[in-house]
């Protein structure tokens, strides 16, 4: 299927993870992509696999805690492809963990740097361009974390992907008549980089894996085939939602 033919999308945080995941995903259903990260290198080897495949690709690599970053994907894929239809704003970071009392002003301000300034920054410069051509979808990564679920140590991190869900819910209301749709996913844990470093014992991964319904954490495949859903027209009347994607954590008790 090619649920996403011709059309333009936006991947932040595709170096790994549910970004890399979800640019190769987009790729396969018919995207044109522009992925971004901090890191070049992994950045072309990801666009070489895409292009293997018989995708388009390019990729800039910056911060984006940088509005001019932000403003620069926008302007690749304006100059590649001529337009922009898709944006998944979902580089983020763990952020400076540990008893919040502890926590430095720097760390903190890090991680709400990353995971909602930068969100709102790519999201700025991708809704202007997006209301040139009839609208479009933006999607945010956020998490169960400090939404249906808490754990102590990780403060600024949930305090930073929650933001990203009223955020989701002002932009939405606020583009929705120019026919731009803004969502979130809320991943339960999610076999990655950041999950690994989170949970880096035995025990700690069986007792998150526990957490969840399914008594297991989700690849990032199957949390890119989520964001598809929210980035194709499969869900053209969907806007403004947190959509927990945790294998059932929210309402496992046992």
């Amino acid at each position: 299927m090619d649920r996403l033919n011709n059309k333009v999308a936006i991947v932040t945080g595709a170096s790994a993870g549910i970004g890399r995941a979800t640019a190769k995903l987009f790729a396969a259903e018919g995207a044109k992509l522009v992925v971004g990260a901090r890191r070049q290198s992994e950045l072309d080897i990801l666009v070489a696999e895409i292009e293997e495949a018989g995708g388009k690709a390019v990729a800039l690599a910056g911060d984006v805690r940088s509005e001019d970053y932000a403003r620069g994907l926008v302007a690749l894929a304006v100059d590649t492809y001529g337009r922009l239809d898709i944006a998944f704003n979902n580089a983020g970071t763990l952020g400076e963990a540990g008893p919040s009392t502890g926590v430095s002003e720097a760390g903190w301000s890090d991680a709400i740097a990353i995971n909602l300034t930068g969100s709102f920054l790519g999201a700025k410069h991708q809704i202007a361009e997006m209301v040139k051509h009839g609208g479009g979808s933006v999607i945010f990564t956020s998490t169960f974390v400090g939404y249906s679920f808490a754990f102590p140590g990780v403060a600024a991190y949930a305090a930073s992907k929650s933001g990203l869900i009223g955020l989701t819910q002002a932009l939405a209301a606020e583009f929705g008549p120019q026919s731009i749709r803004v969502n979130a996913i809320l991943p339960g844990a999610v076999d990655t980089d950041m999950y690994r470093e989170m949970n880096d014992t035995d025990g700690k991964q069986a007792f998150v894996t526990s957490l969840h319904a399914l008594k297991r954490v989700a690849t990032a495949d199957e949390l890119a085939r989520s964001v598809l859903y929210l980035a194709s027209d499969d869900s053209t009347f969907v806007t403004g939602i947190a959509s927990l994607v945790d294998g059932g954590a929210s309402i496992t008790r046992t």
